[in-house]
């Protein structure tokens, strides 16, 4: 099967918007959320129901990222580009590099995604926003997953978020919550393929999120990922502590401590992430 370049993608998502105006004056700053580790606008970990970008219903939004995330064993390392649609559609791109520091090597994988609004405005609807989404997964080295027993190199992922926006609500800070149910086969978010010999079935996960905005250009917040087992190798649940730092719509920094357990049977794999978004 050919390989398909993401430079491809990205050029071909930037002609797509160069017959459009593109704006980030729709929404409140603060409220367009992160790039997430798997290119989908939410936090680090967790995709939102909130869409990328400041985007009205009658504007598009860009937005990219570059993030990391510095383990005991390992380092990874994400470039992402997405873009928002009338505040309805987002469709994202991304690509993981996973560097195995102990062993030498790497593993890369693309991500393309799609995410629909289906109810609600994360701010001003009483039970706040809904949204459906996917994520198609393909990895580049296949090697890894292989010889560790996986079924597949290539997967894709389907969630359902819900996330909400209090303004006022903690001591007359703003805020937020998601949670995320994701069917998923992928094994350590697919960096090791997907299924296995003994389990090659979808199974339901829930992940979810939440934060307080002490000001409008300061937040910080928890988020919780829980994952599936299917190569028996004892992969662990993800959580990570955030802080996020929004100087304007342009641009938001996070740093976050990440602890994200065994990954390919090495333990205590924790450490720092840090991440630039840029909205255009």
């Amino acid at each position: 099967m050919m390989k398909i370049k993401l430079t491809k993608y990205i050029l071909l998502l930037f002609s797509l918007l160069s017959f459009h105006s593109v704006a980030s004056d729709g929404k409140l700053i603060g409220t367009a959320g992160l790039s997430q580790v798997e290119g989908a606008g939410g936090g680090g970990l967790v995709p939102w129901a909130i869409l990328s970008g400041y985007d009205s219903q009658d504007e598009i939004s860009v937005s990219a990222a570059l993030s990391q995330a510095d383990l005991k064993d390992y380092r990874l390392n994400v470039q992402a580009i997405s873009a928002s649609f009338y505040d309805q559609v987002e469709l994202s791109i991304a690509q993981q590099r996973f560097d195995l520091l102990s062993l030498g090597g790497e593993i890369k994988m693309n991500i393309f995604g799609a995410k629909y609004k289906v109810f609600g405005d994360a701010v001003y609807s009483p039970i706040g926003q809904i949204s459906v989404g996917l994520q198609h997964k393909a990895l580049e080295d296949k090697a890894v997953a292989n010889l560790l027993g996986a079924e597949g190199t290539s997967g894709t992922d389907f969630y359902v978020a819900m996330s909400k926006i209090h303004l006022g609500a903690i001591a007359g800070y703003n805020a937020v919550w998601n949670v995320t149910a994701r069917a998923t086969k992928a094994n350590e978010m697919g960096l090791l393929g997907f299924g296995s010999n003994n389990q090659n079935s979808y199974e339901l996960m829930l992940e979810a999120s939440a934060g307080v905005l002490f000001s409008r250009h300061f937040a910080v917040g928890v988020e919780y990922r829980q994952k599936p087992d299917n190569l028996g190798l004892g992969e662990d649940d993800w959580f990570d502590f955030f802080a996020t730092y929004i100087p304007s719509k342009s641009v938001s920094f996070t740093a976050a401590w990440t602890e994200l357990g065994t990954i390919a049977g090495a333990e205590g794999q924790s450490g720092l992430y840090l991440s630039i978004n840029g909205h255009f």
